[in-house]
């Protein structure tokens, strides 16, 4: 591990002057007669007074309401189940459709096959047509409508029609199995689902008009699927779907119809949210839509910087919440690229050639993506023209030092490198940029704006400068309301969330990250899931420690580690991905425990290392490694939901592969 956090970037007096962090000190500063200098004062003043920054917020993001709140917060001392801006009436898509120009809304592409852009006017004409055709078939406030369908345009149209008219919307990406799709949906019992013929992925054809029959069959509240064709010549033979009908005979006639947008309480449900269901089936949290809306608007435009004149991009899939997250940025009047398909494909650099083509000017992506850049020795600067690239943002697992050192190496010297984390509970970030603060390798510059962020050791002690739990200390606006089919004293969500420190008199809510909070600088490294964390002979290891060095070594493409039980202890197991042309010799094991003894710790030394085969490394669709999954099944534990894993082939490997591991 590196264990020097260097210096990476500095904001130039210019980019302050013109940051959108700076423009709202300067508005708060104004508004509430006070004197704020820099971010770090910032983050202070807004938890300690979490009410003025959230009024502040919506008066600054601009929020449309036909009724304003009688007040911010009824009390913050209630934790969970406080109202947040009781009172006030607004539309969640009428936010994001308050722009209605000749602007690109979304640019299209999908892998190397389609390409497709559409104005904001145009976007505002077609959400208006299909908010008709639902209300038309008799779609009211609070029905559930769904899709299964890839990144297109027709998909956050559907999700703009749906919440118009204030329904609840909930997605899953076209990739997912049936069965993953029906643990999810089948819970909210859906009246619609938008779906599509197929998609492409590596240019090959995936029809999943089986999975949507099946899909369909398994959820008899579904009264119309509403299928786009996509990967078709013409329109596909649907008849196979029950209820079915083809997009363009379901939109309204009438080709500019007055949108009607429905006036709704802030907390009223906007969308439904799944859990990875890879332990169990999976939660569905509820979120509300001003909190949903005025914590992206806080995300995107201070965290992000994000400006109408931005072309954004974030490689994600509607399974996903950076999906959710991204759709927000219409409410900045900014321009989406949408990506479906196969990031890496027809060429390893394949985003940095439409980087270049669309003047994309924030790019979003994951650790892994980037790791997998290293480990090829990409060079994007020298291949192509990156001048209006300005933001790389980056969440999903923990990006490396080496990997934040390598964006400015290889990508580009002068932008703006913005690492977060949070989740999809709060559909957004408890831990993110402050874009007027310095860039440190393997560091998250700060804790979220008005988000009250510590890390507790075991005794629900706030502690800095060691590994920790997350945790938050005071309500958010984004917080879900209630988790579908809970009980009324809502006793999965305080299990998931509030139970944990309960026993140490504290009402926090847990999140379930390992992480650091770094004294001097205010950042955050985050080192793994805490319920993945190994404990060899009692010693905590967050298991992004070991990522972090493995797979700097030439020889590793992936790799993942899991803690197993021995004779009441634990001894840590790997599993490597080796890149082509190498194998796992002897010589390459002890390369592996000796690096990691040097840089770590010898408790970080795997006792036993063990070769996957190609694609072995299990992932969910928003590419977080599945640790969990894989330390059930070597215990002899069943798996469920196998349909959740992007992979879920990969697990094969590891029943084999557990009486092995039993005999060493």
């Amino acid at each position: 591990m590196n264990d020097e956090r260097k210096n990476l970037w500095e904001p130039s007096i210019k980019w302050i002057k013109s940051a959108e962090i700076t423009r709202f000190i300067e508005f708060i500063n104004e508004k509430y007669k006070i004197k704020l200098i820099g971010g770090k004062e910032l983050y202070q003043w807004s938890i300690d007074n979490i009410d003025d920054f959230w009024a502040a917020m919506w008066d600054f993001g601009g929020i449309i309401a036909s009724k304003k709140y009688d007040k911010v917060i009824e009390d913050l001392k209630v934790f969970p189940g406080t109202k947040w801006f009781p009172g006030a009436k607004l539309n969640f898509a009428e936010n994001l459709l308050k722009y209605k120009d000749d602007q690109f809304a979304f640019i299209f592409q999908g892998e190397t096959k389609k390409t497709e852009l559409i104005t904001y006017e145009n976007l505002n004409k077609q959400v208006a047509r299909l908010a008709q055709s639902l209300r038309e078939m008799g779609v009211k406030v609070g029905d559930r409508v769904v899709s299964y369908i890839p990144n297109l345009i027709e998909t956050p149209t559907a999700m703009l029609a749906t919440t118009a008219i204030g329904a609840i919307w909930a997605s899953c990406g076209a990739e997912l199995q049936a069965s993953a799709v029906i643990d999810r949906f089948g819970q909210i019992e859906p009246k619609v689902l938008f779906t599509v013929d197929g998609y492409y992925y590596r240019d090959n054809v995936f029809d999943i008009i089986p999975n949507v029959k099946e899909v369909v069959e398994s959820i008899p509240s579904i009264e119309k699927v509403v299928v786009v064709s996509y990967v078709s010549d013409g329109k596909p033979d649907i008849t196979s779907i029950p209820n079915a009908i083809h997009w363009d005979d379901f939109l309204s006639k009438d080709e500019d119809p007055n949108l009607k947008f429905e006036q709704l309480p802030f907390d009223h449900p906007v969308y439904v949210m799944f859990s990875s269901g890879t332990t169990g089936k999976p939660k569905c949290m509820v979120q509300g839509a001003g909190g949903v809306l005025i914590n992206h608007l806080k995300e995107l435009i201070l965290a992000t910087d994000l400006k109408r004149s931005d072309v954004i991009n974030y490689i994600t899939a509607p399974s996903w919440m950076m999906w959710n997250w991204l759709m927000s940025s219409l409410a900045v009047g900014a321009t989406i690229f949408l990506y479906d398909g196969n990031p890496l494909y027809p060429i390893p650099l394949r985003m940095f050639e439409l980087i270049e083509k669309y003047k994309i000017t924030i790019f979003g992506t994951s650790a892994s993506y980037i790791h997998h850049l290293m480990g090829i020795d990409a060079k994007p600067s020298e291949e192509y023209d990156l001048s209006s690239l300005r933001i790389i943002s980056q969440t999903a697992s923990t990006l490396s030092p080496e990997g934040f050192e390598y964006v400015y190496k290889r990508i580009k010297k002068d932008l703006f490198f913005n690492s977060i984390s949070g989740g999809t509970d709060l559909n957004g970030c408890f831990a993110s940029a402050i874009p007027i603060l310095p860039v440190y390798s393997g560091e998250i510059q700060g804790k979220s704006l008005a988000m009250k962020v510590q890390s507790y050791n075991d005794d629900g002690e706030a502690v800095e400068d060691e590994q920790a739990e997350l945790v938050c200390e005071a309500p958010f606006p984004s917080m879900p309301i209630y988790f579908w089919g809970d009980d009324d004293k809502m006793t999965k969500y305080n299990a998931a969330y509030f139970d944990f420190f309960k026993e140490k008199g504290k009402n926090v809510w847990r999140h379930g990250d390992y992480i650091v909070i770094h004294s001097d600088t205010g950042g955050v490294t985050f080192w793994g899931r805490s319920d993945a964390v190994l404990k060899p002979s009692g010693v905590r290891i967050g298991t992004a420690e070991i990522y972090n060095v493995i797979e700097q070594l030439p020889e590793i493409a992936d790799s993942l580690v899991i803690g197993q039980q021995i004779s009441g202890d634990i001894q840590v197991v790997m599993f490597v991905l080796l890149n082509e042309g190498y194998e796992l010799s002897d010589e390459l094991k002890a390369k592996i425990k000796k690096t990691l003894r040097e840089k770590t710790s010898p408790r970080h030394v795997p006792k036993v290392i063990l070769q996957v085969p190609p694609d072995g490394i299990p992932y969910t669709f928003s590419n977080k490694k599945v640790e969990i999954a894989v330390t059930k099944i070597i215990h002899g534990m069943a798996v469920a939901n196998r349909g959740a894993l992007r992979n879920p082939e990969s697990l094969d490997f590891y029943e084999k592969t557990r009486e092995e591991l039993n005999k060493q």
